[in-house]
């Protein structure tokens, strides 16, 4: 009787956090279209032209920031797994060979795009492939769908801990792509996306495979190692995030005009956003962390753990649209 009582306990505790976890998520989903959809759309009242294919551009860049954040995490995660005492044989499934084989497919299209000009195609004749070798953007589009074909293969073979060197060549031409040499000190602003990228893979493709990995475990006392070993990795994560996220805005809006440009213009606005969602993120990182170390039961901090991930998942999808969106730079 005592067992069922204890039982009934921690469910209530569990579906008490489970609701607690959605009312922040709902707030911070308010907080994020207030900025898009608030007074006029993004675009809407900016001057700004929309670019054509801006949508299916947007998605493609979220699709491939999810594959390649699943990949990086979860070589991450096995890494630390190991290093765990009295860890588990049990592992879950790895999904790094569909995830870069996804990425291999956005790539692909985005590659299309530059292929036309920067353009969305109509039918294949409009696909010059012979021209990406021709001009940077091409040919780090190149890169990158060579790079995740490369890491899908090492992933699906007997040595998947060799993905990371092609996942390295995506990362590096991202960062590169983001900043051309027309920008002012272009190489600074690759580093900054270089380091936010990086962090921000393992952030979120290393939550996601510790979630799936403490299914498998069903340990408490290994899960709670696995988990305490990834929210101490992930608060300098958090860190480095925040500070290259600060550092790339400020040069693309002066501190100046950064009020003036959150409002009036869409990448302000998306930034916006991001920033709210990120900072709603924390908030859930924060009550993880408040409940593994204090908590009863450490693994009680999955509840707010699942629902950062969801959180995050939102984060990418709107870090794919700032991507494709118009950057005012001004100097």
């Amino acid at each position: 009787m005592s067992l069922t009582r204890t039982r009934g306990k921690a469910d209530g505790v569990d579906r008490g956090g489970r609701g607690r976890a959605v009312a922040v998520l709902v707030l911070v989903a308010l907080g994020a279209v207030i900025p898009l959809f608030g007074p006029s759309p993004a675009l809407h009242g900016t001057g700004e032209a929309d670019a054509p294919g801006t949508g299916g551009i947007a998605l493609l860049r979220a699709v491939l920031f999810a594959a390649l954040s699943i990949s990086v995490g979860e070589l991450l995660v096995r890494r630390l797994a190991r290093s765990v005492p009295g860890a588990p044989p049990a592992a879950p499934r790895g999904w790094s060979t569909a995830a870069n084989s996804v990425g291999f497919v956005a790539a692909l299209g985005l590659a299309s795009v530059v292929a036309t000009g920067n353009l969305v195609p109509d039918s294949l004749a409009d696909i010059d492939v012979g021209g990406l070798y021709g001009s940077r953007d091409g040919k780090l589009a190149l890169l990158e769908v060579n790079a995740f074909l490369a890491a899908a293969l090492c992933a699906a073979s007997g040595r998947p801990g060799t993905q990371v060197w092609p996942l390295a060549a995506v990362i590096v031409a991202e960062a590169l792509r983001a900043h051309p040499t027309t920008e002012y000190s272009p190489l600074v602003g690759s580093g900054l996306t270089l380091a936010h990228l990086v962090c921000a893979s393992l952030w979120v493709g290393g939550l996601l495979h510790v979630l799936r990995t403490l299914r498998r475990w069903r340990r408490a006392e290994a899960g709670a190692a696995l988990l305490g070993r990834y929210a101490r990795l992930a608060a300098v994560l958090l860190v480095v995030i925040t500070a290259t996220g600060v550092c790339s805005s400020l040069r693309r809006m002066p501190p100046e005009t950064v009020l003036e440009q959150l409002t009036d213009t869409a990448y302000g606005r998306v930034l916006l956003a991001k920033v709210v969602l990120t900072a709603g993120v924390a908030v859930l990182a924060l009550w993880a962390r408040i409940r593994l170390a204090r908590a009863r039961d450490p693994l009680t901090a999955c509840s707010p753990a699942r629902a950062e991930v969801y959180a995050l998942g939102v984060v990418i999808a709107v870090s794919g649209l700032l991507t494709a969106l118009p950057v005012p730079i001004r100097w």
